[in-house]
Protein backbone atom coordinates (compact mmCIF):
# COMPACT_ATOMS: atom_id res chain seq x y z
CA UNK A 1 0.00 0.00 0.00
CA UNK A 2 1.36 3.30 -1.01
CA UNK A 3 0.96 5.15 2.62
CA UNK A 4 1.18 8.94 0.98
CA UNK A 5 -1.71 7.79 -1.32
CA UNK A 6 -3.70 6.80 1.57
CA UNK A 7 -3.17 9.96 3.25
CA UNK A 8 -4.16 11.39 0.20
CA UNK A 9 -7.39 9.70 -0.11
CA UNK A 10 -8.66 10.25 3.49
CA UNK A 11 -8.02 13.86 3.58
CA UNK A 12 -9.83 13.79 0.36
CA UNK A 13 -12.98 11.98 2.26
CA UNK A 14 -12.79 14.51 4.85
CA UNK A 15 -11.99 17.61 2.42
CA UNK A 16 -8.97 18.29 4.31
CA UNK A 17 -5.96 20.37 3.17
CA UNK A 18 -2.25 19.62 4.51
CA UNK A 19 -3.01 22.84 6.68
CA UNK A 20 -6.05 20.80 8.22
CA UNK A 21 -3.90 17.80 8.53
CA UNK A 22 -0.99 19.13 10.56
CA UNK A 23 -3.60 20.91 13.18
CA UNK A 24 -5.26 17.61 13.68
CA UNK A 25 -2.35 15.46 13.67
CA UNK A 26 -0.17 17.57 16.12
CA UNK A 27 2.61 17.52 13.47
CA UNK A 28 4.04 20.82 12.29
CA UNK A 29 3.09 21.60 8.93
CA UNK A 30 6.81 21.28 7.30
CA UNK A 31 6.60 17.25 7.99
CA UNK A 32 3.30 17.06 6.51
CA UNK A 33 4.42 19.01 3.25
CA UNK A 34 7.59 16.90 3.38
CA UNK A 35 5.60 13.75 3.15
CA UNK A 36 3.82 15.16 -0.54
CA UNK A 37 6.62 17.21 -1.63
CA UNK A 38 9.76 15.46 -1.28
CA UNK A 39 9.91 11.55 -1.43
CA UNK A 40 9.84 11.13 2.15
CA UNK A 41 7.72 7.89 3.67
CA UNK A 42 6.12 8.57 6.65
CA UNK A 43 7.31 6.90 9.81
CA UNK A 44 5.18 4.30 11.91
CA UNK A 45 5.27 7.45 14.68
CA UNK A 46 4.34 9.89 12.26
CA UNK A 47 1.58 7.76 10.55
CA UNK A 48 0.14 6.48 14.32
CA UNK A 49 -0.05 11.07 14.61
CA UNK A 50 -2.23 11.04 11.67
CA UNK A 51 -4.23 8.68 12.15
CA UNK A 52 -5.26 9.76 15.58
CA UNK A 53 -5.90 12.98 13.28
CA UNK A 54 -8.28 11.23 11.27
CA UNK A 55 -9.66 9.42 14.63
CA UNK A 56 -8.84 5.91 13.07
CA UNK A 57 -6.33 3.25 13.88
CA UNK A 58 -3.24 1.95 12.03
CA UNK A 59 -4.81 -1.18 11.23
CA UNK A 60 -7.84 0.71 9.54
CA UNK A 61 -5.74 3.04 7.60
CA UNK A 62 -3.96 -0.07 6.24
CA UNK A 63 -7.30 -2.28 6.22
CA UNK A 64 -8.14 -2.93 2.49
CA UNK A 65 -12.43 -2.75 2.19
CA UNK A 66 -13.94 -3.21 5.57
CA UNK A 67 -12.45 -1.81 8.90
CA UNK A 68 -10.88 -4.73 10.82
CA UNK A 69 -10.79 -3.15 14.09
CA UNK A 70 -12.97 0.32 15.71
CA UNK A 71 -11.56 2.89 18.03
CA UNK A 72 -12.79 3.68 21.55
CA UNK A 73 -14.96 6.69 20.03
CA UNK A 74 -16.14 4.67 17.46
CA UNK A 75 -17.09 1.64 19.76
CA UNK A 76 -19.56 4.31 21.52
CA UNK A 77 -21.10 5.84 18.91
CA UNK A 78 -21.55 2.58 17.21
CA UNK A 79 -23.45 1.13 21.07
CA UNK A 80 -25.20 4.32 20.87
CA UNK A 81 -26.71 3.93 17.30
CA UNK A 82 -27.86 0.55 18.60
CA UNK A 83 -30.17 1.72 20.78
CA UNK A 84 -31.58 4.57 18.56
CA UNK A 85 -35.02 4.60 17.09
CA UNK A 86 -35.49 4.14 13.18
CA UNK A 87 -36.44 7.65 12.77
CA UNK A 88 -33.58 8.48 15.30
CA UNK A 89 -30.85 6.94 12.65
CA UNK A 90 -32.89 8.43 9.73
CA UNK A 91 -32.43 12.29 11.68
CA UNK A 92 -28.78 10.92 13.04
CA UNK A 93 -28.32 10.14 8.91
CA UNK A 94 -29.59 13.34 7.83
CA UNK A 95 -27.15 15.60 10.31
CA UNK A 96 -24.59 13.60 9.40
CA UNK A 97 -25.11 14.19 5.63
CA UNK A 98 -25.66 18.22 5.94
CA UNK A 99 -22.34 18.70 8.33
CA UNK A 100 -20.18 16.60 5.49
CA UNK A 101 -21.12 19.30 3.62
Amino acid sequence: MDAKARIRELMAERKWSEYRLAIASGLSQSTVANIFNRNTTPSIATLESICAGFGITLAQFFAEGEMVEMTEEQREMFSAWSTLTKEQKEALQRLILVMKK
